[in-house]
């Protein structure tokens, strides 16, 4: 049973230790310990108790967890086991990629339609989906009402815009690659993705190191 407000610093890391549950179970592991698990994922085994002690714990003294069971218990917490229908704003180069990634749908990530303001794009062919203009926005939300989820992948200018009308039609949650942190009200949550922070928090290691 979930322990109060979970911090977003511990649900941050959650999705690791599920990468690492799915490589033991698949190569057919039965129990790990914390400190094993410390290992892998380089959190302290006294950080990954508490972590899964605001679920419920899931492991016993002396035994560790049972990898199949930890990996589950994961897989509802995280969601995993639901599929959220998704659409994907902008058909770049960036909205071709996430596209064609494979492991949406493993994620529980089903994307369902396609949108671009570009004619030269509109019409054409990504995955298995047909890019259609974001004039149709609106009536496909109507029309679709399953969908939960949109993924921004457009130019900084117009974003929030784009986002404001996701939200007027019912959308739930953002994946938003735009250079723009997003406003949204209560309810609906955001995620913005920022490649470059990433790249710097490399440079600044790469940084250290040499110093």
């Amino acid at each position: 049973m979930r322990k109060g407000k979970v911090s977003e610093t511990v649900i941050r890391r959650l999705p690791k230790y599920y990468r690492y549950l799915i490589e033991l179970d698949d190569r057919g592991e039965d129990r790990i310990s914390s400190q094993e698990l410390s290992e892998l994922t380089g959190f302290t085994a006294s950080q990954i108790r508490q972590d899964l002690n605001n679920f419920g714990g899931f492991g016993q003294q002396g035994y560790g967890y049972k990898v199949a069971v930890l990996k589950a218990e994961l897989e509802n917490i995280l969601g995993i086991p639901t599929i959220y229908k998704t659409i994907l704003i902008g058909a770049g180069r960036l909205g071709t990629v996430i596209c064609n990634y494979k492991g949406f749908l493993d994620s529980g990530f089903e994307i369902v339609a396609m949108f671009d303001r570009d004619e030269r794009v509109i019409g054409s062919t990504v995955g298995n989906q047909v890019v259609r203009s974001v004039d149709e926005l609106e009536q496909f939300m109507k029309d679709h009402e399953e969908v939960e989820v949109a993924i921004l992948t457009v130019p900084k200018e117009g974003a929030q815009a784009i986002a404001d009308r996701l939200v007027e039609a019912g959308i739930r949650g953002i994946w938003n690659f735009a250079p723009e942190d997003l406003e949204a009200p209560e309810g609906v949550i955001v995620e913005n993705i920022r490649l470059t922070d990433s790249l710097l928090t490399l440079s600044y290691y790469l940084t250290e190191r040499d110093r």
